[in-house]
């Protein structure tokens, strides 16, 4: 058996697979996210902790673990979390969504070698930004900090008394030569950080360390390796089984993504997709990344006061794009624009524009943010056939339809099951503990493909050019 632990922002959950990706368990416990100031987003580490030990105890106590052999690690990406020399936390961790390192950022982008190395933009939510405004603003904090991790790699501490990243998520931070899968001492220099604050680096399915003898006594479990693990996104491309070249998902969850596996470094940082490694060995996945998909439909549907599920309820057949556009850069967008400052739009409203045409307008709005993902892609040389759908969102058959007619490419469903991140890290567990390698990351079963509406996909095309014409012409007011 083996347990998958994907660190979310509003959860952590715990599954328990057998050699057959068969879910035996799971445990989940909520995580409260701080917005003390505008733009700030933050979570204190030892809650992912405590949420750990209470997940993995709650598995112990419906299944019998004897039979585990290895753990597996996920968990957002990009997170600042400070740490002394006796492995504390200084302060909450600065997580993806945190945008006040917009200064830093860009100072940090300006300089040719950021790019260069790392393939990507410095974005405001990496974690390298996110470090210099500390050093800025709290230098207190700075001086006392001895190691720097991503969130899930601050859990992998108090599992196993190890310091220690993998690539896929260690490619999020703008301090990772991407190409050579190492850390590169001239960009943690130009961060006033040496190699010493860094955890050391093993491959996704590699062993990072064992659980920690005390701690698997009181839990209930044996000692077992702990996988290196992935990024969030990395890690639900292994559980969806996407790592062959070519092949892709897209996930509609409170952000959005659009994944694409290759195998070989593709970097084009001007179009503003990440370039990263993947959780695997000689493998990088490009993406790009929207920061609001359904965390825009629940915007509107506490504006409205209607729920998000009934908002998206249409039976009636796919219609062309509405009369209102809606800009979904609720918090700022990444790909294409890179702009932390851009704020969301509601275009061309009128007196017939109710709750239910606002949700589709919503819905059009965040296909069309998909569709600039898909082009800046594009642009690097990567072109998308079809590509699998996951997330909440991909509930909604009405916002499948949309989606699939304005990329011009069909979404396969999965049957149902787990197929994210979790099992994504238990598979990786699985690497770890037994040296299997990515054929068993296998994808999904389909249980339907929704293919583009050929009378149609004309009519969102030219509504999608309206849409970047409309950031053109709105982002400097």
């Amino acid at each position: 058996m083996f347990i998958g632990l994907d660190l979310g922002t509003s959860s952590l959950k715990a599954i328990l697979t057998d050699e057959n990706d068969r879910v035996l368990a799971e445990h989940s416990v909520r995580l409260s996210v701080q917005r003390p100031h505008d733009g700030w987003s933050e979570q204190h580490p030892d809650s992912w902790c405590d949420a750990a030990r209470d997940a993995l105890k709650g598995l112990a106590a419906t299944h019998d673990c004897s039979g585990l052999q290895g753990i597996g690690l996920a968990g957002h990406m990009h997170g600042a979390t400070f740490v002394d020399a006796n492995g504390h936390a200084l302060r909450p961790c600065m997580l993806w969504n945190d945008t006040r390192a917009h200064t830093e950022a860009a100072t940090m982008d300006a300089d040719p070698q950021f790019r260069a190395i790392t393939g990507n933009i410095v974005f405001p939510g990496f974690t390298a930004p996110k470090v210099e405004w500390v050093r800025r603003n709290e230098p207190q904090i700075f001086a006392k900090t001895a190691k720097i991790l991503l969130p899930k790699d601050f859990l992998r501490l108090y599992l196993t008394g190890e310091y220690a990243s993998e690539m896929s998520d260690a490619a999020g931070t703008a301090w990772l030569d991407t190409g050579a899968r190492d850390w590169s001492d001239d960009l943690l220099s130009a961060c006033h950080l040496t190699r010493d604050h860094m955890p050391s680096l093993v491959e996704g399915s590699d062993v990072s360390g064992y659980l920690r003898r005390d701690l698997a006594t009181d839990i209930g479990l044996p000692v077992v390796p702990v996988a290196g693990g992935a990024g969030d996104n990395a890690a639900a491309a292994i559980g969806a089984g996407v790592v062959q070249d070519g092949s892709a998902f897209l996930s509609l969850g409170t952000s959005g993504v659009l994944f694409a596996a290759t195998d070989g470094y593709r970097p084009d940082p001007a179009t503003a997709v990440h370039s990263f490694c993947h959780a695997v060995p000689g493998t990088w996945h490009q993406m790009g990344v929207i920061l609001a998909a359904t965390d825009a439909l629940e915007w509107l549907a506490r504006l409205t006061g209607q729920s998000a599920a009934h908002l998206t309820t249409d039976p009636e057949p796919l219609r062309a794009p509405g009369k209102p556009l809606f800009l979904p850069y609720l918090g700022g967008e990444r790909t294409p624009h890179n702009d932390a400052a851009m704020r969301g739009q509601f275009l061309h409203l009128d007196h017939a524009t109710d709750a239910r045409v606002a949700a589709r307008a919503v819905m059009e709005g965040v296909a069309f943010a998909f569709a600039d993902s898909r082009d800046a892609l594009a642009a690097t040389g990567t072109t998308i056939e079809r590509a699998l759908a996951m997330g909440g969102g991909s509930r909604s058959e009405y916002w499948l339809k949309v989606l699939a007619t304005t990329l011009e490419f069909p979404l396969d469903v999965p049957l149902g099951g787990e197929f994210g991140a979790a099992l994504g890290a238990a598979r990786l567990g699985r690497m770890a503990a037994t040296g299997a390698g990515a054929e068993i990351a296998t994808p999904p079963a389909i249980a339907r493909s929704v293919d583009p509406d050929p009378a149609l996909t004309e009519a969102y095309a030219v509504k999608h050019r309206q849409y970047v014409r409309a950031y053109d012409v709105l982002k400097d007011l």
